[in-house]
């Protein structure tokens, strides 16, 4: 009776260090996966930071995003040396920059409300900054009750609208 109970101690002490062994492979594949996933945007994010840091007078970088439209733009929002929040769309092909005062459009929560007070929106999924034709803009993408997406851009200095694609 002793040695049948070793046996089974044994096998499952086998049986745990195989699945143990298993578990940690796919943890590293899909940390290696995820690392190689990220890389690109990392890169991006790296390349306009130092473009802006050279070209502008942003000297800080709070929030970083891509913006793919016609044309993809990376969109740097920071402070400058005294303090004054700006924002820097750097174009991805053409490498032109665009710097504009936060101050100087409507905020993230002034473009939500313009969308929200004509559109019946369930849900906000993401609100970011981008640009369209040389035009700073405000993309708001929302969720129907009927679970349709929808993407609004509203315009970053004056709050009007740009384009709507609905019912996705």
């Amino acid at each position: 009776m002793v040695i049948n109970h070793n046996k089974r101690v044994m096998l499952v002490k086998k049986w745990f260090l195989i699945i143990s062994f298993i578990v940690i492979i796919i943890i590293t594949i899909g940390t290696i996966v995820y690392l190689n996933a990220i890389q690109p945007l990392k890169s991006a994010e790296e390349k306009a930071i130092e473009i802006a840091m050279a070209e502008t007078p942003l000297t800080v970088v709070d929030e970083f995003n891509i913006y793919n439209g016609e044309e993809t733009y990376y969109v740097l929002q920071g402070k400058n040396g005294d303090g004054t929040k700006l924002i820097v769309w750097v174009s991805e092909e053409k490498g032109k920059l665009m710097v504009k005062k936060a101050s100087d459009g409507i905020t993230k929560k002034q473009a939500i409300d313009t969308v929200s007070a004509e559109i019946a929106t369930d849900s906000i999924i993401t609100v970011k900054l981008g640009m369209e034709k040389g035009i700073p803009l405000w993309e708001v993408h929302s969720r129907t009750k009927g679970n349709l997406l929808n993407y609004y851009s509203v315009e970053f200095e004056t709050g009007e609208w740009l384009k709507k694609i609905e019912n996705l």
